[in-house]
């Protein structure tokens, strides 16, 4: 089930963590994401990232070829109090401020969050195709009944 709850302004933000280059073509995103989950997980990635501000993960889509059907960079970390201390390995992203929807995306994994970004795909919502992201916080632990928020960045 995917929720709109409301249109935000997000102030911007630091991020450090590790991406991944994927497309939506042909289900590759859903591989590649897939992969730089367990990279995250295996390397225990969120201990690596020290200045990190809380323990809830981002998954930043930027650097977007087209648009959704085109090449994107998938960022998976942390927000974190300044780029002053990028651990090897890991890379840094500003998240700029700007508007954004935010949708809510609950119910088991993986089903509920792919479905809430084919309703975006096919939304008429004027899209920036600057970054979106997706939180994974407290309530997205049950991964038969997640709760993540999803925020599309608009003009």
């Amino acid at each position: 089930m995917t929720n709109i709850t409301e249109d935000v302004h997000i102030k911007g933000f630091f991020l450090e963590g590790i991406s991944v280059r994927t497309t939506n073509q042909n289900g590759q995103s859903a591989k590649d994401i897939g992969e730089l989950w367990g990279r995250f997980m295996e390397g225990n990635v969120l201990l690596q990232i020290v200045d990190r501000l809380t323990d809830e993960i981002y998954c930043v889509y930027t650097d977007y070829e087209t648009d959704h059907t085109g090449f994107y960079t998938a960022v998976l970390g942390c927000k974190v109090s300044s780029l002053d201390n990028i651990p090897e390995g890991l890379i840094s992203l500003i998240v700029p401020h700007a508007d954004y929807v935010k949708y809510i995306a609950k119910g088991p994994l993986p089903n509920c969050v792919a479905d809430a970004w084919q309703l975006i795909w096919n939304s008429n919502l004027q899209r920036t195709y600057i970054a979106d992201f997706d939180v994974w916080g407290a309530k997205a632990q049950n991964p038969q009944d997640v709760e993540v928020e999803i925020y599309v960045g608009v003009r």
